[in-house]
């Protein structure tokens, strides 16, 4: 990303092949939309420049920046138990790369490339659970039908007699969680008195529905990140008298009851092993080759709402 709303592809050496070390040749990788987003219109706060650099990221914000983190590629060279081996790392969007070993997580046989590029946001939705602790039977709204919110939704599906509704202005959105095994609705048809909602709709408005359909003591989880973008939300209605809650949700930090043992590689391999459910392919219909990322690049990351975008290195 060369500036606001600008991308190009550049040529780079990658260099010698080190100890300890796997080259890798990319077969496919995601664009984080939401993320991503914020990043090519330049709207990364200067007081989470640190934080929010991605692994081998290049350059600084606000720009030029190197940037992505959802990769699948084949080892071609390093380690011998690795050699040829299909693997998931968090890399920007690059043809080939030197990775250190330990950093390369092997795909399940199982798993498919075009859904292991998933495994990323599914450790962001299974953090949320984490952080959200539903139970069995809770009545659960996600608010935001993007690819977060209906992987948060298609977890918690799995939930013994949990009743799961995406909400979405989108309607195109019920078929997809329908075959998320969830149930779906309109903003306005939304039924309140939630045991617990999760907001990842990444707009203010989303924000308040989700406070709307939280009942008496209930939490929110708020898995949207603005940005430079401010978001005002009404606290003055039955926020404080029906006692609600209102929680950050960040996979960079996990949630206290897993931080000290589940390390970021046991996540990530949890998360691909996930990737093996098969409905999940209604989320990673769309693709764009490399060669012609730079150009499509506004368009994709200019679509509110639009499901996973992967990207494919292979030109033939």
């Amino acid at each position: 990303m060369s500036g606001p709303g600008r991308a190009e592809i550049r040529t780079q050496a990658i260099g010698d092949l080190a100890a300890g070390q796997v080259s890798v040749r990319a077969l496919q990788s995601g664009i984080s939309r939401g993320t991503e987003a914020l990043v090519f219109g330049g709207k990364v706060p200067e007081s989470e420049w640190a934080r929010m650099r991605c692994p081998y990221q290049e350059g600084d914000f606000p720009f030029p920046v190197k940037y992505g983190y959802a990769m699948v590629g084949q080892v071609e060279g390093g380690s011998v138990a690795l050699q040829g081996r299909r693997v998931f790392c968090l890399f920007p969007h690059q043809t080939r790369f030197l990775l250190p070993e330990n950093a390369a997580i092997v795909l399940p046989d199982d798993v498919p490339i075009h859904r292991a590029v998933l495994a990323g946001q599914i450790e962001t939705a299974l953090n949320a659970n984490w952080d959200a602790a539903p139970r069995i039977g809770d009545r659960i709204a996600v608010v935001g039908g993007g690819t977060i919110g209906c992987l948060v939704a298609w977890l918690c599906a799995r939930i013994p007699r949990a009743r799961v509704t995406l909400i979405d202005p989108n309607p195109m959105r019920a078929e997809v969680a329908k075959t998320l095994g969830c149930g779906f609705a309109a903003p306005g048809d939304a039924e309140g008195d939630c045991d617990l909602v999760f907001h990842a709709s990444g707009t203010g408005e989303g924000l308040a529905l989700a406070v709307s359909l939280a009942g008496f003591e209930a939490e929110i989880i708020e898995l949207s990140w603005y940005g430079t973008q401010p978001v005002t939300i009404a606290l003055g209605g039955a926020f404080h008298s029906q006692r609600l809650t209102l929680r950050s949700s960040q996979v960079g930090a996990v949630a206290p009851a897993r931080r000290a043992r589940w390390s970021h590689k046991r996540r990530l391999t949890l998360a691909l092993c996930l990737a093996a459910d098969p409905c999940l392919d209604v989320l990673v219909e769309k693709v764009t080759r490399f060669d012609r990322l730079a150009e499509a690049l506004p368009e994709i990351l200019g679509k509110p709402g639009a499901l996973f975008h992967r990207v494919s290195y292979e030109l033939e």
